[in-house]
């Protein structure tokens, strides 16, 4: 019995050591897989923007196509592929619409705007200087550096126009990916979930769900809100008989999915150049804006958005900001759905909501 305890005694420390060696050995393997991770992320960033983007849209149009598909002839009504079809081609219609009417016009004045500027800037300081206490602020030099700025702002643009032109392929794979999604995306989101547990896959299914609701929501608000914008602006301008009433009404209708800082801009834009011919025509388009601001918070406000968003306005303009820096024109497009999903989850997992929250909430 004696002979058997060093043997005993010896094998012990391997029984206890054993799991230690595992443990570490998964830890270096969990490392080594999230560096593997990071950096095939940062090889196929550009693809994984264009996956990113396909499926958030899909899933702002998937109510769009649900809704589609409740319509009914008679006894029949669409599938869920013969939805996607007529959505397409909608959106075929709108474009060729847009690129047949609308575009000719917006380009027209564009251009004549960036050449009429350089010849009526003087005008435009020489009715200024006319203004009490303007000789005291600098206008010429305001000025002059307003024109250097335009003429930098108009070259860039022109010049980078090739540069968007080559993103057309990225465009059209992110368009056919975003069909795939729309077409296969409850298959795709089945499995995502079966990664998760009973209970906490209920959870998120139910965060999900209240996210895809809040971003369609706001896509199809904000849109109608920029829509009628930019209509009204442009009709409005037109009777005014502002210069370049269509490309203004085009830019108010646009900048308008930035909150506070883009009417700002636009109005002040388009009264400079109302201002070019008369300071009525300055105070009319001034007081447009006004009008419409009332309007847009009073009735349209309330009426289009009330059920779909409630993200504060500080939160779609650092959305903007930061989906801009990261990926330009592209992440500036789906900022504010993102930040909507990132609300939403936030809310369900990292916000603890207390009976006084509630009260107050509710009040």
């Amino acid at each position: 019995m004696n002979t058997l305890a060093p043997a005993e005694e010896s094998s012990a420390p391997s029984v206890t050591t054993s799991p230690r060696k595992r443990q570490v050995h998964g830890y270096i393997l969990f490392v080594f897989v999230v560096l593997l991770g990071l950096g095939l992320g940062y090889r196929l960033l550009k693809e994984l923007e264009i996956l990113y983007v396909s499926a958030l849209f899909a899933v702002v149009l998937t109510p769009i196509i649900r809704h589609i598909q409740t319509l009914r002839i008679r006894r029949w009504s669409p599938s869920r592929g013969v939805a996607i079809v007529v959505l397409i081609a909608a959106v075929a219609l709108v474009l060729f619409l847009f690129f047949w009417i609308a575009l000719p016009p917006v380009l027209r004045d564009l251009r004549q705007f960036i050449m009429d500027v350089p010849a009526r800037t003087p005008l435009l300081v020489a009715r200024i200087k006319r203004l009490p206490l303007a000789n005291h602020i600098g206008v010429d030099e305001a000025a002059a550096r307003a024109q250097n700025a335009f003429a930098a702002t108009a070259g860039y643009l022109f010049s980078s126009i090739p540069d968007w032109l080559s993103h057309i392929f990225d465009i059209l794979t992110a368009a056919f990916l975003c069909i795939y999604f729309m077409l296969e995306g409850g298959e795709v989101y089945a499995y995502f979930l079966s990664l998760f547990t009973p209970k906490p896959r209920a959870r998120l299914n139910v965060a999900l769900q209240k996210a895809e609701l809040k971003m369609s929501k706001w896509l199809l608000g904000q849109g109608s809100l920029m829509l009628i914008l930019g209509v009204a602006s442009t009709i409005v301008f037109g009777i005014l008989h502002v210069r370049y009433f269509v490309l203004l009404g085009v830019l108010m209708g646009l900048l308008n999915i930035i909150p506070i800082a883009g009417g700002v801009v636009t109005i002040i834009l388009a009264g400079g150049v109302a201002a070019l011919d008369s300071w009525p025509k300055m105070a009319g388009v001034f007081i447009f804006y006004a009008i419409y601001i009332n309007l847009e918070n009073v009735v349209l406000t309330p009426r289009i958005m009330k059920s779909s968003v409630d993200l504060m306005g500080i939160t779609v303009l650092v959305a903007l900001l930061i989906g801009t820096a990261l990926a330009g024109i592209v992440g500036a497009l789906v900022a504010v759905p993102t930040a909507a999903l990132i609300t939403v989850l936030l809310n369900e997992y990292a916000v603890k909501h207390d009976q006084e929250t509630h009260a107050v909430a509710e009040a």
